[in-house]
């Protein structure tokens, strides 16, 4: 089914349609031998350059194969040749093995999944100190901006789901902290 040119490759086309015909209509056997012998290997190859190693590769071309064989009655030539739909079958089996293979091992010992260290007294202390200061300024705002405030920062709500609960724009909720957090610097500027 070889050949070469644009005639030979048409006819090489037309003929590997007619053998997934005759394996979806017939279960023809021999009809699969033959698309087996052209495809086996130029699948291997193509799953060798994605980066399958040579067991794999082997596995995943009897796997394919086997999907041509099982699936030929899902072949549809007018939404690809035979070919693509052969080689979107072996992607597809590659990612898939992909997705089963190994994964990293957990390794307890790795530094970001330590707990972070307990604070010290002193710093317990001033983190303490430092909520409390932050709790009263806040509360020295005026109404509409300690609410935002508390909102967004404290409840974690969206500044769109605040203007919604608040009943005021999204661009009054935006000025109104930008207005809180002005006050915030500038009351804890002298501190640092």
């Amino acid at each position: 089914m070889g050949g070469e040119g644009p005639n030979a490759a048409a006819t090489a086309a037309a003929a590997h349609a007619a053998l997934i015909r005759r394996i979806a209509q017939e279960s023809d056997r021999a009809a699969f031998g033959m698309l087996f012998a052209h495809y086996a290997p130029r699948v291997k190859s193509y799953l060798l350059r994605l980066g399958a190693d040579h067991g794999l590769a082997e596995d995943l071309v009897q796997d394919v194969m086997l999907t041509v064989w099982r699936r030929a009655a899902t072949y549809d030539p007018r939404q690809a040749g035979v070919a693509t739909w052969i080689f979107t079958i072996a992607r597809n089996k590659r990612i898939d093995a992909l997705r089963r293979g190994p994964r990293a091992d957990f390794d307890p010992n790795d530094p970001a999944l330590a707990p972070e260290p307990p604070r010290s007294p002193d710093d317990e202390t001033d983190a303490l100190l430092w909520e409390d200061a932050i709790a009263d300024a806040v509360a020295a705002m005026p109404r509409e901006q300690s609410e935002i405030v508390r909102l967004a920062y404290y409840e974690d709500i969206s500044h769109s789901d605040i203007a919604a609960r608040i009943g005021v724009p999204l661009g009054t909720v935006k000025s109104r902290l930008r207005l809180a957090m002005a006050r915030l610097r500038s009351r804890f500027a002298e501190r640092n």
